[in-house]
């Protein structure tokens, strides 16, 4: 019997991959913490934990009329992003993927009553919300994609989570679930970008925007995660990414509303353009994830 060793909410914000001299002088002469952040990950958390499969809920790869995961046995080519070629150009990617684990979790999908499949096409492309996490965390786990589904509502991506702890449980696998996306998420006009493109979370795009993030994150560090769900109405008004699924779909993976692991930051919560960035790590607790 296999489990879900951990989970986190993972920022994939473009400016991480960009050098450390650009980074810093976007952000006023200092380095963002997104980017110590990932490389902590990978030290005090992966190194640790070793997984053998790490799901990545990739909010920019958006489908619509069914969940994807990538069933491929491999991975591999060079990059270029067509939302910003200047500074995630060129990045080489090459991992192993997992297709057992991708077809159980869509087959457990189908049997749940969510509309999933896994995909073994060669041709099917790879988002900057997987290739961004991989460059800075890969070692030597297989990787699986999952698509957001545009049309999906909260019971949707709690579904498909579930299937994917389903999954883990019947497979002989240490897995890491990546929810990989922002919270608030609402960029500035292009005319003002250039003056909101610093870390300081001042810049969120407005201040009612940024509370509504720093609340959740105090119930992510509580284990409350049953409020963010009984409270995602409240929060569409702030358009998180991806009406927040990324998140919803790790979630239903490690036990749902009853879940209780606390969250640990490995980042600062930031800025980027507008929208709320963050790393957000969840321990599976001893008792269980639901306790």
């Amino acid at each position: 019997m296999g489990e879900i060793v951990g989970a986190g909410l993972i920022s994939h914000a473009p400016t991480i991959m960009f050098d450390e001299e650009t980074r810093r002088e976007l952000n006023d002469g200092k380095e963002i913490s997104l980017v110590p952040g990932l490389r902590r990950l990978r030290t005090e958390v992966f190194d640790r934990l070793q997984p053998d499969t790490v799901v990545i809920i990739d909010s920019h790869w958006v489908s619509t009329v069914e969940h994807i995961l990538t069933a491929q046995e491999h991975q591999g080519g060079i990059f270029t992003s067509s939302e910003l070629p200047r500074g995630m150009a060129q990045i080489e990617y090459d991992y192993p993927g997992d297709p057992e684990f991708a077809r159980l979790a869509a087959s457990l999908g189908q049997e749940l009553g969510t509309p999933t499949h896994a995909s073994e096409d060669p041709y099917l492309p790879i988002y900057y919300a997987t290739i961004n996490l991989v460059h800075y965390l890969q070692g030597g786990e297989k990787y699986v994609s999952v698509s957001l589904v545009q049309t999906g509502e909260t019971d949707d991506f709690m579904t498909m989570g579930e299937a994917i702890g389903e999954a883990a449980a019947r497979l002989d696998r240490r897995v890491v679930v990546l929810a990989s996306g922002g919270m608030s998420h609402t960029f500035w006009p292009l005319k003002e970008i250039s003056k909101h493109e610093a870390s300081d979370p001042i810049h969120i795009i407005t201040p009612e925007a940024r509370a509504a993030d720093e609340e959740r994150l105090e119930w992510m560090k509580a284990g409350d995660h049953a409020r963010i769900v009984d409270t995602m109405e409240d929060y569409f008004d702030h358009s998180p990414e991806g009406n927040f699924g990324h998140y919803l779909m790790m979630l239903g993976a490690i036990g749902g509303r009853d879940c209780v692991a606390r969250g640990e930051l490995f980042s600062d919560y930031e800025n980027a353009t507008g929208t709320g960035q963050v790393h957000v790590w969840f321990e599976r607790p001893d008792q269980g994830w639901t306790g």
